[in-house]
């Protein structure tokens, strides 16, 4: 799931290689500590290295790669404080935006709600997880707009981008979309009823779903993750 990187109708090479670049990390072609070369890449693209240095840098700032000089270029492992402050801003974001959601959310509003719950079910059914995590941020956003904060969901999306991997390696190999959606749908109904309260409190137990996986992999896959001496 690439990031909307158009300005306009207007595309450049670096959108090209950012958008590929991100996809592929973000769905764990390109895992944790893997090396990435510009020169591979550009001739991948057929383009010179400036765009590609672009796009690393593009990447780099959102903590998928790290650029060290002298250095081979890899995708950046995660790192344990970097996720606590990720989820702590996220935290903070997502409560007003679902108290602000369940005050203002309309017919208009729940009708986006159902709509986004049905196409999750759909995909659970299909089990096609690539379409689970646009879905995902599709539904964020929508409360985002419910809650007239269209703002608040940048920052949403930049703290969900530095965890999605992990959110796919949960998906994968534990199956939990159906929690997930049973979670949206409770976060749904409590906007659609105007409960704020349990709106946050859903939404906050929704957040913590991550707390296993991570829990998990950073026992099965240390090599993920980032250590002092790195």
């Amino acid at each position: 799931m690439g990031q909307a990187t158009q300005r306009g109708d207007r595309r450049t090479n670096v959108d090209d290689i950012f958008d590929y670049l991100h996809e592929e990390i973000l769905s764990l072609n390109l895992r944790p500590g893997d090396k990435i070369s510009e020169a591979d890449i550009a001739a991948q693209f057929g383009v010179s290295r400036q765009p590609v240095r672009d796009a690393f840098s593009r990447l780099a700032n959102l903590d998928l790669l790290l650029i060290r000089p002298q250095r081979a270029t890899e995708v950046r492992r995660f790192s344990m404080r970097e996720i606590e402050k990720s989820r702590f801003v996220r935290a903070a974001v997502e409560s007003k935006v679902l108290q602000r959601a369940a005050k203002y959310c309309d017919a208009q509003g729940a009708a986006q709600l159902d709509m986004a719950l049905a196409q999750q079910e759909k995909a659970i059914r299909d089990r096609d997880f690539d379409s689970f995590g646009a879905l995902d941020y599709e539904f964020h956003k929508t409360l985002c707009t419910i809650a007239q904060a269209d703002f608040a969901f940048d920052v949403i999306m930049s703290e969900k981008s530095k965890v999605d991997r992990l959110c796919m390696l949960g998906l994968a190999k534990e199956d939990r979309m159906p929690e997930l959606v049973a979670d949206h749908k409770a976060i749904a109904e409590a906007v659609k009823k105007h409960d704020p309260d349990r709106a946050v409190e859903i939404g906050m137990l929704h957040l913590s779903r991550l707390d296993e996986t991570i829990e998990g992999i950073s026992a099965t896959k240390a090599s993920y993750f980032e250590h002092a001496y790195d």
